[in-house]
């Protein structure tokens, strides 16, 4: 049996959405990272306290676009980055 290998190509790449510093209202962020995560307001407030930080994984652009809006509403610096791509393709079977 031959492996056959393919290279996808997706219109859309996966965006992570990148908590870089809470600014001046660290609750206020750790507010919306709940909001978004569905974290308990601690694990939030932890993981804002972490930054910079992954809050998102693997988002849509337009997703991941609105979450770093409703960060940056709240006083945060954050971005979206496009995850990288992968350099081999794994065997298909």
């Amino acid at each position: 049996m031959a492996v056959e290998y393919f290279t996808l190509v997706c219109d859309d790449v996966p965006n992570d959405v990148v908590l870089i510093a809470p600014g001046a209202r660290p609750l206020d962020v750790a507010q919306v990272v709940r909001r978004l995560t569905g974290l308990s307001l601690w694990r939030s407030k932890v993981l804002v306290d972490q930054a910079p930080a992954v809050i998102l994984n693997g988002m849509p652009e337009e997703t991941a676009e609105i979450a770093v809006t409703a960060l940056r509403d709240a006083g945060a610096q954050a971005e979206v980055r496009q995850q990288p791509e992968s350099d081999s393709p794994g065997p298909v079977a």
